[in-house]
């Protein structure tokens, strides 16, 4: 019997990159969880950012997003990274633009992996580097009136 590690579903698949978008519409669970579908993957690790009803501590009544016409090439330059440092055999990475309301789905990213550890490990790394590095604006309107902008 081979060894574990010699096996080729042990290691990163060749284009693991399957869906990276930035969408005016709204974002789809299904389609990012099918993008990732890998039969040599045994752990899937997802992460849907959701527009809450509060931040720092206020009321938040309207949110929309911008970005720079360099986003969706920054997300795929940072997928590229998080797959060339961890085994993924699938990754995809929507972020949502335009007014959202509370409840709405802002992003979702998915990474799977041989094993669940490193999709997790993964995915964290995903969603935090694009949250970090991705020219993607958040505007604030809160229930006292003022507003904020937020973003990388």
């Amino acid at each position: 019997m081979a060894a574990i590690d010699e096996h080729p579903g042990e290691r990163a698949a060749r284009d693991p990159i399957k869906l990276i978008g930035v969408r005016d519409t709204a974002l789809s669970l299904d389609e990012v969880f099918k993008a990732v579908g890998d039969d040599a993957a045994g752990g899937t690790a997802l992460f849907v950012g959701t527009v809450r009803n509060h931040d720092g501590g206020a009321d938040v009544d309207a949110l929309g997003y911008s970005c720079h016409p360099s986003a969706e090439a920054e997300m795929r330059r940072i997928a590229e990274k998080v797959a060339a440092e961890y085994p993924v055999r699938a990754l995809a990475a929507v972020h949502r633009v335009g007014d959202l309301r509370v409840g709405d789905l802002a992003v979702v990213v998915a990474v799977s992996c041989p094993h669940r550890g490193e999709a997790f490990e993964a995915c964290r790394k995903l969603i935090d580097d694009l949250k970090h590095e991705v020219p993607i604006w958040k505007h604030q309107s809160f229930s006292d009136g003022t507003d904020e902008w937020v973003g990388a």
